[in-house]
Order: structure tokens, then C-alpha cells, then sequence
């Protein structure tokens, strides 16, 4: 008997089907693990490769390949959405701009938590703000065990990132998607009209920032790439089967499968990202890495 595919997915609307059964993947048992909080599971998978299939923030990913990770890439985009609105202040702090942040303190989970790397991303190309100009407080580490962080990156005693700006520890702080609704809320963007900001950016650029992608473990890809194949296919009829439940905006067109012109530009302005930004030693060869899976959409 074929030994089940362990998959360890977050709790999305387009990948419910898969868990549910609603959408079968074709002559493979697929056994779907949970785990709450999700990003534990990223740290287990880039260091004991805990799964076969793995969802896993960009950053992430670029990290553990950079890493050597023997992790391949599925080119599906689980979670994205532009990050202007993700710069936050208290509503009573001083109305400091973007570009006052040089010199100055600024919290966020990880220093390779994505929603960081598309910020410091902007910053730098916006307002000439460079990842050394500001002191990074963190409140975990990184999920890439080889990871060194850089001298101005501060680890924390705080559990919230949100925490460090309530005791005036920093002057603004980087929230996640999830975070902004959750610990964040109340606080203010940095960027006056930070969604057309955000809208503007990616209009510029051509794609929508992608935070969490999908990885196959590379032993798995290369005795089964059959079932590889037969999960891909189903979660990318998942994800077109409920397109109905994603709306026009950013977050809602980024969640995607397959390769395209948008993913393709999204992994090559991440990886840039990420090498200006010193998460990575070498600069990204985005051909490579799709050549690897160009099977999956033949």
C-alpha cells in the first residue's frame, strides 16, 4: 500500500476543499495535519522536513533554499496582499512618516517574517530607507535555523510585536495580515493612504505580493512525482472552484496556481528583496527554480 502524502496546509477558503475531501486528489491519500498557530509547522519543515507538502511564507522559502533546504518550490501563491498598511504606529504616538524611521527602533515577529521583507522592501525603494538604517526588534526568531541575524537586529524578552510599541519600546511596528486585525487593531499606518499606496505599488511592478507559497520536499518530488502531480492538480481545481469567495482586491486576485507572468515577477522582486535585505547570500535564479516544476503545468 501507497504511504500517505503528510500535508500540512493553513485554513483557507481554497484549501478546505482539499481537507474536506470535497476536492479528491486523484489515487493519492493525502493525510492533512493541522497546527495552531501555523507557523510553528514552517520551522519544523525547513528544519526536520516534518512534511512532505508544505505550506510556506516567501521569505521562508528563500531562506531554506538559499540554506541548501533540499525543499523544491510548487508554484502556487496561498496567501498575499500588498503591505503598505502593515507600517503601524500608536494613534497617540508622534505622526512620524515612513521615511523618519532611519536611526530609529521598529518592531516586527522576525526578522525573516515575509510581511518584513516586503516592507523594508518598499521603504528602500519609496523613501531611501535601507534595512541598516533601522534597528529591527523582534519578539521570535527566524525559521531557518542557519540563519545569523545582522548586528542591527535586536532580539526582544516581549511575545507581541505590539507589546514593544505599548511600552514605547520602538516607534512603529510591522503586523502580518492576520495581526493587523488581531493584536494591531487600533493602531495607524505610516503611509497616508496606505492602500492606493499598496495598489500603486503593485500596479508598478506588475504582481501582488505573495506571503505564503506551497514547497514539496525534494525526495518526495523525485520518487513521487506522480502524486506531486495529482495534488497539484487538485488544489489548483480548488483554487479556481472557489474563486467565487475572493473578492478584486489585492489579497483576493493574489491566491493563484500555476506559473505566470505575475508569480514569475513576484519571486524575482522577493529575491531581490531578500539579497539587498541580507536574508540571502546569493541572488535568486527565478528560471531555475521554475524549470524545476514546469512539469506540474504541461
Amino acid at each position: 500500500m501507497t504511504t500517505p502524502l503528510t500535508v500540512m496546509l493553513g485554513d483557507h477558503p481554497h484549501t478546505r476543499p482539499l481537507k474536506d475531501g470535497t476536492v479528491p486528489v486523484t489515487g493519492v491519500d493525502c493525510r492533512y495535519l493541522e497546527s495552531s498557530p501555523l507557523p510553528p509547522a514552517f520551522a519544523r519543515m525547513v528544519r526536520e522536513l516534518a512534511y512532505d507538502i508544505c505550506e510556506m511564507p516567501t521569505a521562508t522559502y528563500l531562506q531554506a533554499r538559499d540554506a541548501g533546504v533540499p525543499v523544491t518550490l510548487l508554484p502556487a501563491v496561498l496567501v498575499g496582499s500588498t503591505h503598505h498598511r502593515s507600517l503601524t504606529r500608536l494613534p497617540e504616538g508622534p505622526d512620524i512618516a515612513p521615511g523618519d524611521l532611519a536611526g530609529r527602533r521598529v518592531g516586527v515577529r522576525a526578522f525573516g517574517q515575509t510581511t518584513g521583507l516586503w516592507v523594508r522592501g518598499w521603504l528602500q525603494e519609496e523613501y531611501g530607507v535601507t534595512s541598516s538604517d533601522v534597528t529591527w526588534v523582534t519578539t521570535e526568531d527566524v525559521h531557518v535555523a542557519q540563519f545569523v541575524n545582522p548586528p542591527y537586529v535586536e532580539r526582544s524578552k516581549a511575545t507581541r510585536v505590539v507589546d514593544l510599541l505599548r511600552s514605547h519600546d520602538v516607534s512603529a511596528a510591522v503586523l502580518g495580515p492576520k495581526a493587523i486585525g488581531g493584536q494591531g487593531a487600533g493602531l495607524v499606518p505610516l503611509v497616508a493612504d496606505a492602500e492606493n499606496a499598496g495598489l500603486a505599488w503593485a500596479r508598478r511592478h506588475g504582481t501582488i505580493p505573495a506571503n505564503h507559497l506551497l514547497v514539496v520536499r525534494d525526495d518526495v518530488l523525485r520518487t513521487r512525482p506522480d502524486s506531486v502531480l495529482a495534488f497539484y492538480q487538485a488544489l489548483k481545481k480548488s483554487i479556481a472552484d472557489t474563486a467565487d469567495e475572493r473578492d478584486d482586491s489585492p489579497a483576493g486576485r493574489a491566491v493563484t496556481a500555476g506559473w505566470s507572468a505575475s508569480l514569475t515577477a513576484c519571486l524575482k522582486i522577493a529575491g531581490r528583496y531578500a539579497f539587498e535585505q541580507g536574508l540571502i547570500r546569493q541572488p535568486v535564479d527565478v528560471e531555475a527554480i521554475q524549470k524545476d516544476t514546469a512539469f506540474l503545468d504541461t
